[in-house]
């Protein structure tokens, strides 16, 4: 078990099953106060599970739940600490956003000019207080989460759970909301948990991030580290974009992809191991930078506007079977002024390539 120590909540050895499916294994975690964390992982990884644990919608198998170093494994929801956000919003559609808001108060007794007050601080805080006598039918889908996210914080809970909250949103309410939910988490200091299978949106709202795969948590990070410094070919690939190619270790510098050797790290395995060579979209150049670059050479196969850049697929038979994906900021695409069938050559750093095991 966990040590109990300054953590805002532990989970300790958490497992839970239904019936011989086994959805998430000997979970423990460690949570700080005020931090914000995301789960992320596909469909069907646990997370979900793992959130509703926590909040005691979901009873534990095995393992132990802390919040401020008291044992919640077995308490009800009820008497747990925290205000929660569904995907789908939850709302009363018969009451108005004001009584929306208002109703964990109301059950706690507050006061009638406390429960007002309140109210009016958390529609101003999520820039609704001009719909405060509206009923959730009469706002859009962004406004609706505002008014789920307000309620969820009317209580001051002090953990806030996001279960995929901006996953039925369209894309540019989703950025809005995200930056708005951001920065009203850092505002308040709450610490808050959540479920998301959107990698760009754990990357740009978490402090730290839980990836999961099939009922465990395979690494934890911060962004950063969760990008370049994925521990598998699977979250390589999950988070963000990457170039596979089949390799096998030269030596203890090089690898060998057919018949084009690459410099690169390879002190962690043996000669002989067959071994795939990652390389980001991003990290490939077309000028080279440093004298030890590695080079090669590759034919434009398909170029993809994106807006704010182009993904450029390039073939070169002599490295690999499968297209090799270069991302190119739009700006510096126009000055090189890429057409397919172009025969270019292709730069990265050996810092910028990765090895993973088969």
């Amino acid at each position: 078990m966990l040590e109990k120590n300054h953590s805002y909540l532990e989970v300790a050895n958490l497992s839970k099953s239904f019936g011989t499916f086994e959805a998430i294994k000997n979970i423990s975690i460690s949570i700080e106060e005020g931090e914000f964390v995301c789960f992320l992982g596909p469909s069907g990884c646990g997370k979900t599970t793992l959130l509703r644990c926590i909040a005691g919608l979901e009873i534990q198998s095995t393992g132990s739940v802390f919040q401020k170093n008291k044992d919640i494994s077995n308490l009800p929801p009820s008497n747990r600490d925290f205000g929660i956000v569904f995907q789908s919003y939850a709302l009363f559609p018969n009451l108005s956003v004001f009584s929306n808001i208002s109703y964990g108060l109301i059950n706690n007794k507050w006061k009638k000019a406390d429960v007002k007050n309140r109210v009016d601080e958390l529609l101003n805080l999520v820039n609704l207080i001009e719909h405060s006598s509206k009923y959730p039918s009469q706002l859009s889908g962004g406004e609706q989460q505002r008014v789920a996210l307000a309620r969820a914080l009317a209580t001051s809970p002090g953990l806030l759970l996001l279960d995929e909250p901006l996953s039925a949103l369209d894309l540019k309410v989703r950025i809005f909301l995200r930056k708005q939910i951001r920065d009203l988490q850092r505002k308040l200091g709450v610490t808050t948990i959540m479920v998301t299978h959107d990698q760009e949106e754990a990357q740009t709202m978490a402090d730290r991030i839980f990836v999961m795969k099939d009922g465990e948590i395979i690494q934890s990070g911060t962004p950063s580290e969760i990008y370049t410094k994925a521990n598998s070919p699977f979250i390589a690939a999950f988070i963000g974009s990457m170039n596979f190619i089949p390799a096998v270790i030269s030596n203890s510098k090089k690898v060998r992809c057919k018949s084009v050797e690459f410099n690169c790290d390879t002190s962690n395995f043996k000669e002989n191991e067959s071994v795939q060579l990652a390389i980001r979209p991003e990290d490939i150049q077309f000028k080279q930078e440093n004298s030890d670059d590695n080079i090669l050479s590759a034919k434009i196969k398909e170029i993809d506007f994106l807006g704010s850049y182009q993904r450029v697929y390039f073939e070169s038979k002599s490295l690999t079977d499968d297209l090799i994906i270069v991302d190119v900021p739009s700006s510096n695409a126009r000055k090189i002024k890429l057409a397919v069938n172009t025969e270019m050559n292709l730069f990265f750093s050996k810092e910028d390539a990765r090895i993973y095991s088969v």
